[in-house]
């Protein structure tokens, strides 16, 4: 008996074609969000563990501790409930677009440091939001410009190396600023980023002139994706300060996950090391007031955190020894103040929020030396830790 043969229209062919490109195209979806799960699952195994001072603690700050008895992340993986979902995101934006300000109300506690000063950010910040049906791994990431120097250039290789590590990203542009070149130079950045769903952001909603200028802000948006060739995931309206709609971008966001386990242990709400997250601090407070050509040429490190001896048990005292690093001899004179009245009140301030990050008294030592143009040595950038 002879096989009947196929039909060899026009119509039938496109047909055929249609169908085993339709099959193809679900075999190469499958074979992407199986890579990115391996690909959320490979960032985890890769995640930097905290130092020493933190090694007998469930989770780096003292609000994280407190929540870990409550923190809603299965125990186990029996007790996943199905679909449940875990991933990387990132914000990405121009400087000051409130990608920090964003991620700390997600998370629930400060991990990122904020400032009004461009730049703020210097490297990626991993903060983690457990929900019952999801674990968000949020990646706070500097501000993408048009580099100056040699920093300039890693921060934003650091930026591009991240659009490709992460499972969604969300980007940020504020309410109350028109959208610029610097806008449209980040969306067609994003553009060549293919496969990864894309929401966009628009923040600090609060500092808007009102519902019709973020509604209009909105229209924008949707429009900059079409002139760019990117189809928004969704648009959504927040503000971090005011707490408006940022469960909902937490909902957005986990929507676009992968289904996987946890990725990270309940209560943990950062993997960064404390060392650095107190140099982040020391150089947040050290950066409130000061002039506009200092924050970029200001960096901090943590040169020793050890317990003090001798302390009683319920007395305890943790000795932070940092330096602070600028660029020129007058800069230090900035940094330190009249008779050392600067140096004292950056000193203070970031005592405070230390405390609260660790949990424990501190006794924080600071001093200020010169690294001549720092942002544009290698040696110096990688002996200070870009």
């Amino acid at each position: 008996m002879t096989e009947p043969r196929r039909s060899s229209s026009p119509r039938a062919k496109a047909s055929r074609n249609a169908a085993r490109g339709g099959a193809q195209q679900r075999d190469a979806e499958r074979k992407a969000a199986e890579k990115r799960r391996n690909r959320s699952i490979a960032q985890a195994e890769r995640r930097t563990t905290a130092d020493a001072v933190r090694s007998t603690e469930p989770a780096p700050t003292a609000a994280g501790r407190s929540r870990v008895a409550d923190s809603p992340t299965p125990t186990s993986y029996s007790d996943l409930p199905e679909g449940y979902r875990a991933g990387f995101a990132c914000f990405v934006g121009r400087p000051n677009a409130g990608k920090s300000t964003l991620t700390n109300a997600l998370v629930g506690a400060k991990i990122a440091i904020t400032s009004g000063r461009p730049q703020t950010t210097r490297h990626t910040v991993r903060g983690i939001v457990h929900r019952p049906d999801a674990q968000l791994v949020l990646v706070d990431t500097p501000g993408l410009h048009r580099p100056r120097t040699l920093l300039g250039e890693r921060l934003n290789d650091q930026v591009r190396a991240t659009w490709a590590e992460v499972d969604v990203i969300g980007f940020c542009i504020p309410a109350d600023q028109k959208i610029g070149p610097g806008d449209m130079y980040i969306a067609r950045q994003l553009a060549e980023v293919r496969r990864t769903p894309k929401i966009a952001i628009v923040t600090k909603t609060d500092a808007a002139a009102g519902k019709q200028a973020v509604g209009e802000q909105l229209l924008e948006v949707v429009e900059l994706g079409k002139e760019v060739g990117i189809e928004w995931a969704d648009v959504v309206p927040v503000s971090a300060v005011a707490g408006d709609q940022v469960g909902l971008l937490a909902d957005l966001l986990a929507a676009q996950l992968p289904v996987s386990p946890p990725l990270y242990p309940g209560g943990e709400l950062t993997d960064e090391p404390e060392q650095v997250m107190v140099g982040e601090l020391i150089r947040e407070a050290a950066l409130e007031g000061v002039r506009d050509e200092l924050p970029h040429s200001l960096a901090v490190t943590v040169e020793e955190m050890l317990p003090r001896s001798g302390r009683p048990k319920d007395k305890p005292l943790l000795d932070v020894h940092a330096v602070l690093y600028v660029e020129r001899q007058s800069q230090k004179a900035i940094v330190i103040g009249t008779g050392g009245s600067r140096l004292r009140d950056v000193g203070t301030r970031a005592r405070r929020q230390i405390e609260a990050l660790l949990g424990t008294p501190v006794f924080l030592d600071l001093h200020v030396k010169v690294a001549k143009d720092w942002q544009r040595d290698p040696k110096q950038l990688q002996r200070l830790g870009f």
